[in-house]
């Protein structure tokens, strides 16, 4: 009887540890819809009206920027996500400077320099289409401001002196973007990501 509860306590503990390693679904998830082989372009992005967008914020911000529209925008954001997800990976520093704000990339420059030290290397590919949401839009004195919603699903392969690991997981995040109306450069910045509820 022992040996069956110990047996049963071990496999418990195995099933465990896959599903711990190969992660697990949560509430919303990246939309499953195939995209067709050979259709070409980019992957569509959400653009429906989003209720927080007939906020004050959106009218404020179109009275000092007429020419803001929410799909172009989602459209560089989705390009942004992509290139700073896998220059991060690459430790690629001149792709992620002018993505970021100054206070973003140091944090970044600390985490790849930290990573370079342990002689860790890391390579990401998506594994879905991220579906991108955009959640609000204000402005606060000069400063535009937009966040927007991540669900994507990645694989990281990561290399050191222990050999190869493979990661498969997925994400729920708030990306913030800001870009000073007053500036003549049209670029929007990355100035913080927190963990979202999916």
């Amino acid at each position: 009887m022992l040996q069956i509860l110990f047996l049963a306590a071990v496999a418990a503990i195995v099933l465990y540890q896959l599903y711990a390693t190969l992660g697990r679904r949560v509430g919303r998830q990246p939309e499953d819809t195939p995209v067709k082989a050979g259709a070409g372009g980019p992957a569509p992005v959400t653009t429906d009206p989003h209720p927080v967008l007939r906020s004050e914020g959106l009218a404020a911000l179109k009275a000092r920027q007429p020419d803001f529209d929410p799909a172009k925008f989602m459209t560089g954001a989705r390009a942004a996500y992509e290139q700073i997800v896998t220059a991060y990976a690459d430790g690629d520093r001149e792709t992620l400077k002018p993505l970021l704000a100054p206070e973003v990339m140091a944090n970044f420059e600390q985490a790849m320099a930290a990573r370079e030290a342990a002689g860790r290397s890391e390579k990401v590919e998506f594994l879905t289409s991220p579906r991108l949401d955009l959640e609000s839009v204000d402005l606060v004195g000069d400063t535009a401001k937009a966040v927007v919603r991540i669900l994507a699903e990645v694989r990281t392969r990561t290399k050191d002196e222990r050999g190869e690991g493979v990661d498969d997981r997925r994400t729920a995040e708030l990306w913030t973007f800001e870009r000073e109306v007053r500036n003549a450069n049209p670029n929007w910045l990355l100035s913080f990501v927190a963990a979202a509820e999916a």
